[in-house]
């Protein structure tokens, strides 16, 4: 039973980081942003933390990944971040995925897809790519039901808002 026990506190481990990562992504929704949150990780400790500001910062890859990895760099005076697990509310773009693989972090735990631009699972497959000297790890569906109604939730009010 040694097995179960490690597994549901590596569970609650992700959870405890998603739930962090969701309060990321409600201040990205109060200051008028797309409610993606995320945080970095190393030994169980909270390196970095980011949410979605690409509108207020006048910076298309200002996404909560970008945010997060460049804090951490910042941090450590290093781009590298291996040892690293980055948990961000939603499945990275392209663009994240590219730069979780340049900062060789070491696993990437996400809530929802994203079936319109997800890279990891949904449209794209990026983390099995051969041409990538590096591999990324991935977690998927931690709190996926809450990292998805965010989003929903957000677009809805913007939707009624607008009259749409």
């Amino acid at each position: 039973m040694q097995g179960d026990s490690t597994i549901s506190e590596q569970d609650a481990a992700h959870e405890r980081w998603m739930r962090l990562a969701l309060e990321q992504a409600d201040l990205a929704a109060a200051a008028g942003e797309v409610p993606v949150g995320a945080v970095l990780v190393k030994d169980g400790e909270l390196l970095a933390s980011g949410f979605n500001c690409p509108i207020t910062s006048c910076d298309a890859t200002a996404h909560a990944e970008i945010v997060a990895l460049r804090s951490a760099a910042g941090k450590v005076a290093n781009y590298r971040l291996p040892g690293t697990t980055l948990y961000v509310t939603i499945e990275p773009c392209t663009m994240c995925v590219g730069a979780l693989m340049h900062a060789r972090v070491g696993q990437l735990v996400f809530g929802a897809r994203e079936p319109r631009a997800g890279a990891v699972s949904s449209q794209q497959q990026l983390t099995e790519q051969e041409f990538f000297n590096h591999r990324l790890s991935f977690v998927e569906g931690i709190l996926a039901a809450e990292c998805g109604e965010r989003l929903q939730s957000f677009f809805r009010e913007r939707r009624n808002r607008n009259g749409s």
